[in-house]
């Protein structure tokens, strides 16, 4: 569950050990057509090759169609499935995860195409370590890692195992249209890309036309941390936030004017200044019952004015929060996610 993520940390390894890391994956990448690099690819390019990237940490060429993906971050495992491509390793999830470590919907794709499971590549800290022996063993020839925190360094030795495509601005902003595109010309399927985007726009204006109550309504999509005395607000940067817009809510002005974050996808604030977040509702993740259980119970959260006139929608559980934060090329559909998201709007601001 990505309720709040930290910026990424330095990487541990030197410029020495990423030689080696060079080294040892060019030794172990399987040979052209063995079936564990072909196996994973369930379409056909339609771009030429080379392809070339830019984005925030440098330039990325990739100079033939991949056989082998890896992916790292938040959303482009489900964007490279959705182009007809499974990855044969991705970041692991600690919070959010299936029978084999997979997200539920990541995990019910492979098995409705009969594909074998990704190795699970570990990140216990949220994207701020990245595990580069374990990228190493999983021999892939593409990383794709658009919504990530990778920092420069990071993305430099990763580098030396196989291209790197990294986010076009800052760290976890790319929203989930990016992420499916950027995903999508990496991998040469500009057009399925452009596809899985159409159908979701088509999804989205249903729903929206759907609820015309929403049109005009404002919230703020917040995460209370009780032990600290702060809740942490969702910027207009915070690719969440985007989509929900495209239901026809709207991020509450309040948020922009309380917004310390310097352009980050949230900013902390604290329980003395919560009647100034005025919105006419409010969006509640937690990872349990009890934590939902403790949001309503918290007496200090009653300062926010939507808080105080029970406007509040709660997102509860790992599966569900994850499946919203931001949504994804797969999990947009999922029916404990954006669907049950906008039927609480709908009942909330319906009261």
């Amino acid at each position: 569950m990505r309720l709040r993520r930290p910026l990424a940390a330095a990487a541990a390894l030197s410029a020495t050990a990423a030689l080696t890391l060079a080294g040892c994956a060019s030794d172990d990448t399987p040979e052209d057509g063995e079936s564990a690099a072909s196996g994973n690819v369930r379409s056909e390019a339609t771009d030429e090759f080379p392809i070339t990237i830019e984005h925030a940490l440098g330039e990325t060429v990739i100079e033939e169609t991949p056989q082998r993906v890896a992916t790292w971050g938040w959303g482009s495992t489900e964007a490279a499935v959705a182009a007809g491509v499974y990855p044969v390793a991705v970041a692991e999830q600690i919070y959010t995860v299936g029978e084999d470590a997979l997200l539920p919907w990541v995990e019910e794709a492979y098995e409705e195409e009969g594909v074998d499971k990704p190795a699970i590549l570990s990140d216990p800290e949220g994207g701020s370590t990245v595990p580069y022996e374990e990228f190493v063993e999983a021999a892939p020839d593409l990383i794709v890692a658009p919504y990530s925190g990778l920092t420069q360094e990071q993305y430099d030795v990763l580098s030396d195992v196989a291209p790197v495509v990294a986010y076009p601005d800052a760290p976890w902003t790319t929203t989930w249209q990016d992420t499916i595109t950027l995903t999508a010309q990496a991998l040469g399927r500009s057009d399925a890309g452009d596809q899985v985007l159409a159908d979701i726009d088509d999804f989205v204006a249903q729903k929206a036309a759907e609820h015309p109550e929403f049109a005009s309504k404002t919230f703020a999509a917040i995460y209370d941390d009780p032990t600290k005395g702060i809740v942490s607000v969702y910027t207009s940067s915070d690719p969440r936030t985007v989509f929900l817009e495209g239901l026809g809510v709207k991020n509450a002005p309040s948020v922009a004017e309380l917004d310390t974050s310097n352009g980050s996808f949230y900013f902390d604030l604290s329980y003395e200044e919560l009647d100034k977040l005025d919105s006419d509702f409010v969006i509640s993740y937690s990872a349990s019952e009890e934590a939902a259980q403790a949001f309503e119970d918290n007496k200090d959260l009653q300062a926010i004015p939507a808080v105080k006139a029970g406007k509040v929608v709660e997102v509860v559980g790992t599966p569900q929060v994850s499946a919203v934060s931001p949504p994804t090329a797969l999990s947009v559909y999922w029916e404990d996610g954006i669907p049950a998201l906008v039927d609480s709007m709908a009942e909330t601001l319906g009261d």
